[in-house]
């Protein structure tokens, strides 16, 4: 049976309790899985569900949308080859997608019933559309400010709405007091382990798409870290797999305004370091305190990568130099094209080796505000 594990106190928990954290206040993760194989994958499933054999349910899904096997393009940028992987595509338009089916999925197993989460928009669209899929009443907290398009794809699914004036850090204020109620199941996807037991599916894709090779380096938007982790879990599976023996250095970019996880890394901090905020065109990782700072900082430096933070008007430019590739992505999906210029002009990252950009969210989801960056209209 999947168990969980909590690092700070070390207490373990059977996964089919309803917890979304430790008694002692701290994230819980998940216990290793059986590792991955090459002949353990279901080759005709054109879905992360081609991984089945290495997740940790204990039964089918009851829920898919067709998530995952995302493609994989190449193309030219700053004299070298790099491969994005359009996270983009997912059905609702983000990567998120992979943490919520495995999430959800898991809930649903274990009968769940209501349950709320909050979001700067994509993670709430994502958990609001597998809720409505699995029939499980669902209420988002959202800011007040965010992309009404990612609003409007949330209220879409039938999901409440509840707008919170303030910070990002207010929302998960009023989320974590809904939770202290009781009136329903805190799904969060910085919280609960089986978000990031889904993210790991990216990094068994890479691996697949590459011709069960590891890229020499893997760039990610990065807020909360949960791919950061994923990817980690992942390539620690295909290790236990014997499939493996060398890994990809992990670089997370974050928006240079709003950017926790590069304040502590320049700092050679192994956990938060307090920093003054301000606004972004990059919402979808403008994250104030990251609940596993010190577990994604520790896993960058476990894969020799690190972390990179990209002016605003960096963003602006990698925004329409991917859009004029034919990737047309969200704001915080352009982080990655920015922090890509860097490290090629730094020689961080050489042109021969094997790169690969992730793009996290699609750009219907941001058309306005893309609109003003691009000065369209």
């Amino acid at each position: 049976m999947a168990a969980y594990r909590c690092p700070g106190c070390g207490a373990t928990y059977p996964a089919d309790r309803k917890l979304w954290r430790c008694v002692c206040g701290g994230p819980l993760d998940l216990e290793p899985g059986p590792g991955l194989r090459r002949d353990m994958i279901a080759a005709g499933e054109a879905s992360l569900w081609r991984y089945r054999a290495a997740l940790m349910l204990s039964a089918p899904p009851l829920v898919s949308l067709g998530e995952g096997w995302t493609p994989l393009v190449t193309r030219r940028w700053g004299g070298a080859e790099v491969r994005f992987k359009l996270e983009s595509q997912m059905p609702t338009g983000s990567f998120k997608d992979r943490g919520t089916a495995l999430m959800i999925n898991h809930l649903a197993e274990i009968g769940i019933g209501p349950i709320h989460e909050d979001s700067s928009g994509n993670a709430g669209a994502s958990i609001a559309t597998y809720a409505a899929a699995a029939g499980i009443p669902c209420r988002i907290f959202v800011p007040a400010a965010a992309p009404r398009g990612k609003i409007v794809q949330i209220a879409a699914s039938g999901a409440e709405v509840v707008g919170i004036p303030g910070t990002r850090q207010d929302v998960t204020a009023a989320a974590l007091a809904e939770a202290e109620a009781g009136r329903s199941f805190y799904a969060s996807h910085n919280w609960h382990p089986y978000f990031i037991e889904g993210t790991q599916t990216l990094a068994f894709e890479l691996w697949e798409q590459l011709g069960f090779r590891v890229p020499d380096n893997i760039l990610v938007p990065t807020g909360y870290g949960s791919n950061i982790l994923g990817l980690e879990r992942g390539f620690d599976a295909l290790e236990r797999g014997g499939e493996i023996a060398r890994r990809p250095r992990l670089f997370a970019v974050q928006a240079e305004n709003c950017a926790a996880l590069a304040v502590a890394w320049a700092a050679g901090a192994a956990d938060y370091v307090p920093f003054t905020p301000k606004d972004t065109v990059a919402d979808g990782i403008a994250t104030m305190r990251p609940v596993r700072t010190a577990r994604v900082l520790a896993a960058l430096r476990k894969s020799q990568g690190g972390v990179v933070a990209v002016p605003e008007p960096e963003i602006a430019d990698a925004l329409a130099a991917l859009g004029r590739l034919g990737l047309y992505v969200e704001p915080t999906a352009a982080t990655a094209g920015a922090a890509l210029t860097h490290l090629l002009r730094d020689g961080t990252i050489r042109p021969g080796e094997t790169t690969v950009a992730v793009l996290t969210g699609h750009g219907l989801k941001a058309a306005d505000r893309i609109g003003e960056l691009l000065r369209v209209g």
